[in-house]
């Protein structure tokens, strides 16, 4: 194995996972025992005066800071850990009845102060993970021969180090430790990251009511955004189509007034009706591209995101790895998801270039649109990107804007659903 592939696989992550056993365990060491004893004298001071009653919320609060940390650092080595406290009530102030109560009646609240003490344990025992590496990294850099031969010093099993055969031997032992060490550390970390996987996540019915609570919402976004678009598609209706066809019915009507006696006119009025007609059946078909694009029922979403690049004035590239095509719904709120990407790259970024990646696996539909350009796009700053994020999210969907000053700017997007089979897809002509 060259250099760089041992650097890749076996000491950039031995490292990354040194510095999280680290960080784990000076958290757990500095903040575990003195919560939990604050959360329990608070507890104990309830029927004192009330000192209690607002205390202990806001030692759950500072509980609830400490064990995010932890999930924080639980998704940095890759197992990630929900929020799993239950909705606050309106109006649960510090110091009211209402916090007190949504802190007490919280299952998740004894699951952290349960998990304090044991987790101090395990936390501190990661301290290995970067403990061990470093101690054999001291022994391969010849720290202790250089000690030995200036002030005398220890390493391993030697105490002191007596001669320079012992000292050497510092060389291989160090190795073996930071061998050891790293593969160690990576179980260390493990095991306690299995364990607040047991006290830390949402239970089964905090699952149901976070689950609620964001159905309730997108539920309130997507009937919002409804009902904007049906009040935008009879807007579209009332000032165009539907005012080209009175036009054309009034031309019509005079058209039939004067057949008999000036049928030069009749023929001008016929032509403005004929050219009215075709502006009406134009802005129709624009309508009912909005809503469903024809391309996107003919060609798919492969075809119908690559005919969205090419009239992208700037380069896109288009991925695409799909073997089969979404379900219609979940297809068309792709598609309108790419297109809201594409403009605003168009319009805001200053790109030179873009490109679209679209492919699927473990049955969520992939989308990134990303730019070369300025940077700095932000979903709260009123762009389409809230659209797109309100969109996703009627499809229980994700998306996640990447866009530092300077650029560049990604915006992955992700969708659950399954595909159907190429050979049924409605594009195949088989289906």
């Amino acid at each position: 194995m060259d250099v760089r592939g041992l650097l890749r696989t076996w000491i950039r992550p031995g490292a990354v996972t040194a510095a999280q056993g680290l960080l784990i365990a000076l958290l757990s060491l500095s903040t575990h025992v003195a919560l939990f004893v604050l959360s329990l004298v608070s507890l104990l001071l309830i029927p004192v005066f009330g000192v209690g009653f607002a205390l202990f919320p806001v030692a759950t609060a500072l509980v609830r800071l400490c064990a995010g940390l932890h999930r924080r650092l639980a998704g940095w080595g890759g197992v990630e850990l929900a929020m799993p406290y239950l909705p606050a009530p309106a109006g649960a102030q510090f110091g009211t009845w209402r916090r007190f109560r949504w802190v007490v009646t919280d299952p998740a609240t004894w699951r952290d102060l349960s998990w304090l003490l044991p987790g101090a344990v395990t936390g501190a025992v990661c301290l290995a993970a970067f403990a061990l590496p470093l101690y054999g990294l001291e022994g391969v850099l010849g720290v202790p021969l250089v000690l030995h031969l200036t002030v005398g010093f220890g390493y391993g099993p030697f105490w002191p180090i007596d001669n320079l055969v012992e000292a050497l031997l510092c060389f291989p032992l160090g190795a073996l430790f930071l061998v050891g060490g790293l593969a160690a550390g990576r179980w260390l970390v493990w095991l306690h990251l299995a364990f607040a996987r047991f006290f830390l996540p949402p239970t089964r019915s905090a699952e149901l009511a976070l689950r609620v609570r964001q159905l309730t919402v997108t539920r309130a976004e997507t009937v919002d955004a409804q009902a904007a678009e049906l009040r935008r598609i009879e807007r579209d209706l009332h000032d165009g189509a539907q005012a080209r066809i009175v036009a054309l019915s009034m031309s019509i009507g005079l058209a039939e007034q004067l057949v008999g006696d000036d049928p030069e006119a009749v023929r001008r009025l016929l032509a403005e009706a004929r050219e009215t007609s075709g502006q009406a059946l134009a802005e129709l078909r624009g309508l009912v591209r909005g809503i469903h694009p024809p391309v996107l029922a003919e060609r798919g979403l492969a075809g119908a995101v690559r005919a969205l690049a090419l009239a992208v004035p700037l380069p896109v590239a288009v991925t695409v790895d799909l073997p089969g095509r979404p379900a219609a719904p979940v297809e068309s709120a792709a598609y309108f998801a790419v297109a809201e990407g594409l403009t605003n790259v168009s319009k805001h970024s200053g790109a030179s270039r873009a490109w679209v990646e679209l492919g699927h696996a473990d049955g969520r539909l992939t989308i990134v649109v990303g730019d070369d350009g300025r940077g700095g796009a932000d979903p709260a700053a009123g762009s389409g990107l809230a659209g797109m994020g309100r969109r996703l999210a009627a499809f229980d969907g994700t998306m996640v804007v990447t866009s530092p000053a300077g650029g560049p700017t990604v915006i992955s997007m992700e969708l659950p659903c399954e595909l159907s089979s190429p050979r049924i897809s409605p594009s195949s002509g088989t289906g």
